[in-house]
């Protein structure tokens, strides 16, 4: 199993959700969040000077078996992807284990 973390602009997460289930993947978790990436810009605003480097991002935390992996990062990048600077990071790790807590399912069937 493996567990893929996405940051994606906020703009795309509907378009992200919606490839997602195209494929089955119909459960993950997801929060907004604020990073710091290479852009250093500071807007003046009706006289008042913001910082634009702070960046509202949407963080998707999916878990998925082995199978559905490339699926689920190809899904990703083809969905999130704006081809400007900004468009997101994908991270893939291991999942030793994962179990149901209502069913006790233990590995890939608690995925389903």
């Amino acid at each position: 199993m493996k567990k893929i973390e996405a940051i994606i602009r906020k703009s795309k997460f509907e378009a992200v959700k919606e490839a997602l289930h195209k494929i089955e993947v119909n459960f993950f978790t997801y929060w907004d969040v604020t990073g710091v990436g290479n852009e250093k810009k500071s807007r003046i605003y009706r006289g008042t000077s913001y910082n634009t480097s702070d960046i509202p991002r949407r963080y998707l935390s999916i878990v998925v078996s082995d199978e559905f992996e490339e699926k689920t990062i190809r899904t990703l990048i083809d969905s999130a992807k704006t081809g400007e600077v900004g468009d997101g990071k994908i991270f893939v790790s291991n999942i030793q284990d994962t179990y149901r807590i209502r069913t006790e399912e233990k590995g890939n069937q608690a995925l389903h």
